[in-house]
């Protein structure tokens, strides 16, 4: 279940929602008891893995420039 992360505009806290993607939208309370909150943009680092990569052997560029 993704996590999105609110901000009290009351008291300036920030706090996260465990919440089904259908529900990304809906107002959180603040955990003080607040009603002023505001999701924020948060950004994902995704690791994976690439087809593309470093070359194996011959240096930046496999070899075709002399500089490995």
């Amino acid at each position: 279940m993704p996590t999105y992360e609110f901000r009290c505009r009351a008291c300036g806290s920030s706090f996260d929602v465990s919440r089904p993607m259908a529900d990304a939208n809906t107002p959180a309370p603040c955990p003080e008891g607040h009603e002023d909150t505001v999701k924020l943009l948060t950004t994902v680092g995704i690791a994976g893995r690439s087809n593309a990569g470093a070359p194996a052997s011959g240096g930046c560029c496999g070899g075709g420039c002399g500089c490995g």
